[in-house]
């Protein structure tokens, strides 16, 4: 079971660096395609449209072997990034960003069913935790490798490398993932009936709101530790890895306490953590500790949320699990492009302020997620999945 979750963290590793290593190398892909910094964020946005669009096409995929699927969509991973690569210019490298973000949510959906099946009795928060640590570990690590790499080499080397670690991704899939018994097939419209409960809207509720929370302050976070907390710019490589360890480890325990607790109450309390460390940021920021503190924390319950709202909402969809598990991404992404803006519009006031703006959104991603907790938790289990009538 540990070698397949491992292939499939491999997967979320890859999507990660390609997803978040933009946000780095922003300013030479502009320089380089010469076109100015805004017009190059559409290179983000294609890829969260990319996201938005591929999970409800996965439904078309339902009828195939899962362990297929993965593989057509670790393809197209690399198809996406190797044309990125190879982009000649603006709207070649946009269609490219585009087709990169296809397989991400629809990856996650996937591979969140494969690793709780994979699971033993009472782990299936855990392995899902393990296959979203691959996301983690690009913050950590790979998105700092491909912005130096962008430095030294070119941003092309960047995608070029998420490319071939597609070659790695298919591989070990191949090799080490057996095949998982695909899910029973309930129609085109049997996918989206588990849209009339209210129980998948309040968690996908919970995960935008929640997460965009959060973004309206990260979203900023260069400028607030700068300016606000007073380090050197020298200092934001190690104190960015010092928010990825928070990732990670957030990720990493919360899974585990899933398992032991329910992901419902792990899920709420980490959203509580968020508000609290939200409220915090903005009243100790000007304080250096504090702020590498926060910060940590923080990101911590960023991804302490993940793997709970994974297996919930794979739980709560019967007869539609692939496109409930890649929607969560989705409302990930939409709840990053809310928070981003939101922040945007707080940084007026300072940057202390995008923390502020961003606990109204946290505390109502805490109220769906306790309203979740009370009224639907009792009645799941790994056994006994909410019923769509």
């Amino acid at each position: 079971m540990k070698k397949s979750l491992i292939a499939l963290a491999f997967g979320t590793l890859g999507l990660g660096i390609a997803e978040f290593v933009m946000m780095g190398i922003l300013p030479d892909v502009a320089k380089d395609l010469g076109i100015s910094i805004p017009t190059a964020g559409h290179f983000i946005s294609a890829y969260a449209l990319g996201v938005c669009v591929g999970a409800p096409v996965l439904t078309l995929a339902r009828k195939y072997p899962l362990k297929h699927i993965l593989l057509v969509l670790v393809t197209l991973i690399m198809i996406g990034n190797i044309c990125a690569a190879m982009a000649p210019n603006y709207w070649v490298l946009l269609a490219a960003r585009f087709i990169s973000g296809l397989p991400h949510g629809a990856y996650f959906g996937v591979g969140s069913i494969v690793a709780e099946k994979l699971a033993g009795k009472g782990k299936g928060s855990e392995a899902v935790s393990i296959m979203i640590a691959g996301m983690t570990i690009a913050n950590l690590f790979g998105v700092p490798l491909g912005t130096s790499l962008s430095t030294m080499l070119s941003w092309r080397a960047t995608f070029l490398l998420v490319g071939i670690w597609g070659i790695v991704i298919l591989y070990y899939i191949w090799r080490w993932v057996p095949h998982v018994e695909g899910l029973k097939d309930t129609g085109f419209k049997g996918q989206f009936r588990f849209l009339k409960t209210p129980a998948p809207w309040l968690i996908l509720g919970a995960t935008a709101l929640g997460n965009g929370g959060v973004f309206c302050w990260y979203s900023y976070i260069n400028p607030m530790l700068t300016n606000v907390s007073g380090f050197s710019a020298e200092s934001i490589t190690p104190l960015m890895i010092l928010a990825g360890f928070g990732m990670v480890m957030g990720n990493l325990i919360s899974g585990r306490l899933s398992d032991r607790y329910t992901p419902g109450k792990v899920g709420t309390a980490a959203q509580a953590l968020i508000c609290i460390m939200l409220l915090l940021i903005f009243f100790l920021s000007p304080y250096k500790w504090a702020a590498a503190l926060l910060m940590c924390l923080c990101t911590a319950g960023l991804f302490a949320v993940s793997s709970p709202e994974q297996i919930l909402i794979i739980r709560v969809s019967k007869g539609g699990e692939m496109l409930g598990a890649a929607c969560v991404q989705v409302a990930f992404n939409l709840g990053n492009a809310i928070g981003a803006y939101a922040g945007g519009l707080a940084v007026s006031g300072g940057y202390r302020y995008p923390s502020l703006a961003g606990v109204p959104f946290a505390l109502i991603g805490f109220t769906l997620f306790l309203i979740f907790y009370k009224k639907y938790q009792a009645r799941i289990t790994e056994d006994d999945i909410i019923e769509n009538d």
